[in-house]
């Protein structure tokens, strides 16, 4: 049984696949899966086709061209072999899916991870006797896919209708508004001019009823 750097969570919603000594290039791999992590599988195995046919790029850190500016980046290139041995494996991992019982329409790249494997040493030979190491990159591919599980927005509450007011209107009632401040204003000025008002009658014994 394979082993893999990483449990998935929860398990019953999640399938794996994983391909060792892969004869595909480690740096380029990684990078090309690095684009493609998180992504539903839908959306990868598009653009991986779309990476074979040279319609979208991989961002690299090497080989500058015009297409990586949708990465926010300048520099890219098209792995085509790498690509084709990421979307096999996606397809692997998708057919693991359905024997399982999965909705293949809700299932994202959770987990990939790719490993530097073990080189391979060969030789070439040169002139005058010259022999020089012709050495090889593989690589081992681990893949996770998980169901995500679908989120519904939540309604929207509808706001009252707002009233439509005529600016007349709006002008009339300030107009009062300002009267009914005039006049409150006023009013102290009023009752300090008049002592008697604030003047109240108390009973007196001496006072005849």
């Amino acid at each position: 049984m394979a082993c893999y750097s990483l449990d998935p969570e929860p398990p019953p919603k999640s399938c794996k696949s994983r391909g060792s000594n892969l004869p595909v290039h480690f740096k380029k791999t990684r990078k090309t899966a690095q684009a493609i992590k998180g992504m539903h599988i839908r959306k990868a195995a598009k653009y991986l086709k779309d990476v074979t046919l040279k319609k979208q790029c991989v961002p690299f850190w090497r080989y500058n061209a015009p297409r990586p500016k949708q990465w926010g980046w300048t520099q890219g290139w098209w792995p085509r072999k790498n690509a084709e041995s990421l979307l096999y494996m996606l397809k692997n991992a998708e057919r693991n899916a359905e024997l399982r019982g999965l909705d293949v329409d809700s299932l994202v790249i959770g987990h990939i991870q790719v490993n530097e494997a073990l080189k391979l040493r060969r030789r070439t030979y040169r002139a005058h006797g010259r022999i020089n190491p012709y050495v090889s990159s593989p690589c081992h591919i681990e893949m996770i896919l998980t169901e995500k599980e679908q989120t519904f927005p939540r309604p929207e509450e509808k706001a009252a209708p707002k009233k439509n007011i005529s600016q007349k209107k709006l002008r009339k009632w300030a107009g009062e508004m300002a009267l009914w401040v005039r006049a409150l204003t006023a009013l102290p000025k009023v009752l300090s001019s008049n002592p008697s008002n604030h003047m109240v009658a108390h009973n007196h014994p001496n006072n005849e009823i």
